[in-house]
């Protein structure tokens, strides 16, 4: 039967501020939200491996942002800012989620970077590289 789902559905409400960090962590995922929230909830863990697909996102949403400020510090200049006050916190919300969302996930990467430092630790501590 067409519009029968054999699965059942879950939903609950939560707040504006809440939506937009978890939209924004999805985002920075590069997950269907369906397979994010499976996985958070689940496992209290999502673990992001960065593809390539997922870091054009990134690259995609960071150059909407630098395009954005460039137009607003142009309209601070000129002094005719075309934004309302409520529009800028708008702005700055989700720059702030998104920027978080970034921030979570490289974190979540850090063992790439790491683990190369880490070495040239442990030779300096054993008196450096051997002849």
């Amino acid at each position: 039967m067409p519009g029968v789902h054999k699965n059942p559905t879950i939903s609950f409400r939560i707040s504006d501020y809440e939506r937009r960090e978890i939209e924004a962590k999805i985002k920075a995922s590069g997950m269907m939200k369906k397979d994010y929230f499976i996985r958070s909830c689940i496992y209290n863990h999502v673990c992001v491996v960065g593809k390539k697909e997922t870091v054009h996102v990134l690259v995609k949403e960071l150059q909407k942002m630098q395009q954005n400020l460039r137009q607003l510090h142009n309209q601070f200049i000129l002094e005719n800012i075309q934004m309302t006050s409520a529009e800028m916190q708008e702005l700055q919300l989700d720059y702030e989620y998104m920027l978080k969302a970034i921030l979570w996930m490289l974190e979540g990467a850090q063992y790439l970077w790491e683990g190369k430092n880490t070495a040239g630790k442990e030779s300096d501590k054993h008196g450096g590289s051997e002849s």
